[in-house]
């Protein structure tokens, strides 16, 4: 059961609560945030010759890039490692503390560690130290004390060190961290530029997102070809285009010439303006009232590209075309949608 005491300072907080007001919140963040915008901006000063000596070294690195970290500089470090592995810098994090008891082999002489710890005197990285050593393996330090074991072990220390944390307590890692943080999102656009890195390779690091298929997919991989493409003859009578047309479920179909070169394309909006003209769609070929000169592409641009084409030009379907002018594939713009290009 809780104490008199217990109780008596609950009640406290609870009424410290109550007569906390909106300008009190927003007070409070505003404050947070200024301190952590402070930290980061006398961040700058200190990116010098060191954090060029730190990129080349990852530039060289045969291996793989292992964060090492602890506590809340451990969340940091999962971080900085992801944002690396995603921008083409092969990392992966290990916790310190396991890395003792086995995770130690996870890292060799040709990998570059960078070691995450504010005080630079975290016990479970210390402990390390002098096995990073006996490997071989690049340091690189991120600490605040740069006079710290740590930090004087290290080939390279880069200074993360804050004058307060955001914490009123000056206790939570708060400041430290978020520098700690923008310090590793440096090091990984460095190395991006430094490596030529394209869009095309970050969507191979992303091929499950949205990025990954706007920059991954072609029009080859979900258009409709073979049987399941809608075509006409230029004689076919417009009846059984509209047959075609509904079969084929694209709301359209193209049209070739004996030779089988696309001559143009039939669509619902076609259709629409051909009713209206009170033409006999049993006796009327195709060819009279198709739209000649259509947009085509080819089954090879991405698929973002057909997307840009169809909303440039107002339209809601395309004609795949070879180098000699016949139709391979079609799409529309629900083919985008379920692709997840839209």
């Amino acid at each position: 059961m809780p104490t008199g005491c217990n109780l008596r300072t609950a009640a406290n907080r609870d009424w410290q609560t109550q007569m906390q007001t909106t300008e009190d919140f927003i007070h409070s963040a505003r404050r947070t945030i200024s301190v952590e915008l402070q930290a980061v901006e006398k961040l700058l000063q200190r990116i010098d010759a060191s954090f060029a000596k730190a990129c080349e070294l990852l530039l060289n690195c045969e291996g793989r890039t292992v964060i090492l970290g602890t506590g809340k500089s451990g969340h940091v470090g999962r971080k900085i490692a992801a944002t690396l592995a995603s921008t083409g810098t092969p990392a992966f994090f290990v916790h310190a503390g396991e890395a003792s008891h086995g995770d130690m082999g996870m890292i060799t002489g040709r990998d570059v560690v960078i070691a995450i710890s504010y005080s630079g005197t975290t016990s479970e990285i210390v402990t390390l130290l002098p096995l990073i050593k006996r490997l071989g393996a690049p340091l690189i330090s991120m600490t605040g004390k740069p006079s710290s074991a740590l930090s004087q072990a290290a080939d390279v220390n880069l200074d993360v060190g804050v004058d307060k944390e955001a914490c009123p307590l000056d206790l939570a890692p708060t400041a430290s961290t978020t520098v700690t943080l923008a310090m590793g999102d440096a090091l990984a656009i460095a190395l991006l530029e430094a490596k030529g890195f394209t869009e095309e390779d970050f969507a191979f690091s992303h091929p499950g997102g949205a990025l990954g298929r706007r920059l991954l997919l072609k029009v080859r991989d979900i258009m409709h070809s073979g049987e399941r493409m809608p075509l006409v003859s230029s004689d076919t009578l417009l009846s059984k285009a509209l047959l075609e047309i509904t079969r084929k479920s694209l709301g359209m179909t193209g049209v070739v010439d004996d030779n089988g070169l696309l001559m143009g394309i039939y669509t619902d909006g076609d259709l629409r303006r051909t009713l209206d003209q009170g033409i006999d769609p049993h006796t009327t070929p195709i060819a009279d009232v198709m739209t000649r000169d259509c947009i085509t592409i080819r089954a090879d641009i991405l698929a973002a590209e057909a997307l840009k084409i169809m909303e440039d030009n107002k339209i809601n379907a395309l004609i795949c075309v070879t180098e000699d002018g016949k139709p391979e594939g079609a799409l529309n713009t629900h083919d985008l949608l379920r692709a997840g290009v839209v």
